[in-house]
């Protein structure tokens, strides 16, 4: 049996071929510095690239790296949760493998956690190689994030950190389906600090967030950890009917003044139905978003399907986790998981 490792590094790939390499080189310089146990894993997430193949050759040469194959891709908040879910180390880390984000500060998370600090995260101090939009929209949604939301949630964090086991344990009990990893890990509370850093360019590849996957993450971090939408329908319909109550007397006074045919016609009429059709069709959107968050958590399928692991024979502590669909002992040593159990 192999010995509890004290870290786990958790990355999660779609179509990474160009950055596998560096990816596993960089964090086993860092790692074995520690002179620590660790472990690399992995999670396929449904790469159409050589992905896959690489990640397979490594673990076979490294018997620290751990793979996870997903039966599809279930997006990029649910591979970092596959990645939690297996995870056996002391404390868990968390990066993307475009290497945006540095690993060698992973020694300076390590630092703070062994100063008694339960969830060390990165914050962006400046970053690289991205647009002028990408830039304002992202800081916007930060700050956003931070006033609407239930939770103190740091601005300029992404899921970089570093978490120690209680908090991992707390996070594995948390199935939602619209997950938001930096927000889920605020609320769980313990003892949280930050270290800042400068976020590069991509190493290779595009990004895996454009603009449609970004608001549809948006919407996600918002409706998990605020009402504020709905409660902002209460205040525009009070202001409108405010706004309708004054309108009454001063629309009467100026026909008394300037007759009957001050207001005529149909075109305020059809102004102001449009405006209110337009006010309530956003509000309805906003209300079905959290209808839809509700259906999502009532079917009660697995976040997960897992078509294959690789590298976890031997190892204790490491079960499937009750809110994911893992494939049969034959079909996992296939690499394939039948029709019927992926759907």
């Amino acid at each position: 049996m192999n010995k509890r490792p004290t870290y786990s590094i958790v990355a999660p790939i779609y179509n990474e071929e160009g950055n596998i390499p560096d990816l596993y080189k960089r964090i086993s310089h860092v790692m074995d510095s520690t002179g620590e146990p660790w472990e690399l894993i992995c999670v396929n997430d449904g790469s159409k690239d050589r992905s896959l193949e690489m990640l397979q050759g490594l673990a076979r040469e490294d018997e620290r790296v751990r793979v996870i194959n997903f039966a599809r891709n279930f997006g990029h908040q649910t591979a970092v949760t596959a990645g939690i879910d297996h995870a056996s180390g002391r404390a868990v880390v968390l990066i993307d493998a475009d290497l945006q984000d540095p690993p060698e500060l992973i020694l300076d998370m390590i630092e703070r956690w062994k100063a008694g600090y339960e969830v060390v995260y990165a914050i962006r101090e400046k970053r690289m190689g991205e647009s002028w939009f990408k830039l304002f929209t992202a800081k916007m949604f930060y700050r956003l994030i931070y006033r609407i939301t239930d939770v103190d949630i740091p601005v300029d964090t992404g899921d970089f950190r570093l978490m120690d086991e209680k908090v991992v344990q707390v996070l594995r009990a948390m199935r939602e389906h619209n997950r938001f990893i930096r927000g889920m890990t605020s609320w769980a509370g313990f003892k949280q600090t930050g270290v800042q850093y400068v976020r590069q360019a991509r190493h290779w590849g595009e990004t895996k967030y454009p603009l449609r996957k970004m608001i549809r993450f948006a919407l996600d971090a918002i409706t998990s950890f605020s009402y504020f939408p709905l409660q902002i329908m209460v205040y525009v319909s009070g202001i409108l009917g405010v706004l309708a109550f004054l309108a009454i007397p001063v629309v009467a006074l100026l026909r008394v003044i300037y007759g009957m045919e001050f207001f005529g016609g149909q075109a305020t009429t059809i102004v102001l139905v449009l405006l209110m059709s337009a006010f309530q069709l956003f509000f309805l959107f906003i209300l079905g978003q959290y209808v839809a968050r509700v259906y999502d958590e009532v079917r009660g399928r697995p976040l997960y399907v897992v078509a294959s692991r690789t590298g976890f024979d031997g190892l204790s502590g490491v079960t499937p986790p009750t809110a994911a669909l893992t494939a049969t002992p034959e079909a996992e040593r296939v690499g394939e998981v039948s029709e019927k159990d992926a759907s």
